[in-house]
C-alpha cells in the first residue's frame, strides 16, 4: 500500500521551528529512528526524507503539477507539498487533464494557502511566479522557476508547461539525490 504524503509527514518528517531571538533554526522533533517500533513490520526507517514545497500564486496549476510529478517520481523516497499566496477556487482542469495524460492524477487536489510552518519544514522551496508574496526564511534552499501560467489555457497550451515542469522536477530530484522511479 502506498504511503500518503500526510502519513509520511505525520509519522516520519515531524519538525518544529525554534526561534532563538535572531536566527531561525530547524531542529527535528522526532527522527525516523523514533518510529522503529511502530514500523517494525515494514523494517526500520534509516533516514529522514527530503521535503520540497512548491509555491505559486493560486496553487491551481504550476505548483500542483510540480507536486504531482515530484510525488509520482519520488514515490516514498521524498515528500512534496504545494501552496499558493492567493489560493484559487479549484485546480485548473487543463492541468488535471495534462497530468492525466502522463498517468498522474491530481484531480483530488485542491488549492491551499502556504503556512510558515510548512515552508520552514521544507528542505527546498520552489517558487513559480509568486514574487514578493513568497515567504523567505534563512537557511532554506530556494529555487525560482520562471514558468508560464496555465490559468485559462487549453490542454494543448498547458502541455509544454507540464513538460518543462517535469524536466525541472527530475533535475531537482537528481540534485536532492532522490532516485526517480519512473
Amino acid at each position: 500500500m502506498p504511503v500518503t504524503t500526510s502519513l509520511v509527514w505525520a509519522s516520519v518528517l515531524v519538525w518544529r521551528s525554534v526561534i532563538d531571538g535572531s536566527a531561525d533554526q530547524q531542529q527535528p522533533l522526532a527522527t525516523a529512528g523514533s518510529f522503529e517500533p511502530v514500523s517494525a513490520s515494514a523494517g526500520p526507517v534509516q533516514q529522514v526524507l527530503s521535503c520540497c514545497f512548491f509555491l505559486c500564486v493560486h496553487n491551481a496549476g504550476r505548483s500542483q503539477m510540480a507536486m504531482g510529478f515530484f510525488q509520482h517520481l519520488a514515490g516514498d523516497s521524498a515528500v512534496a507539498w504545494s501552496g499558493g499566496s492567493e489560493p484559487g477556487n479549484e485546480v485548473n482542469p487543463a492541468a488535471i487533464a495534462a497530468m492525466s495524460e502522463r498517468g498522474i492524477d491530481i484531480s483530488r487536489e485542491f488549492a491551499k494557502p502556504w503556512t510558515d510552518e510548512i515552508v520552514r519544514a521544507a528542505d527546498v522551496v520552489v517558487s513559480m511566479g509568486c514574487g514578493d508574496a513568497c515567504p523567505v526564511f534563512p537557511g532554506k534552499g530556494y529555487l525560482d522557476w520562471t514558468l508560464d501560467d496555465p490559468a485559462g489555457e487549453t490542454v494543448d497550451n498547458v502541455r509544454p508547461i507540464r513538460d518543462d515542469i517535469e524536466r525541472r522536477v527530475r533535475g531537482l530530484l537528481d540534485d536532492l539525490g532522490v532516485p526517480a522511479h519512473h
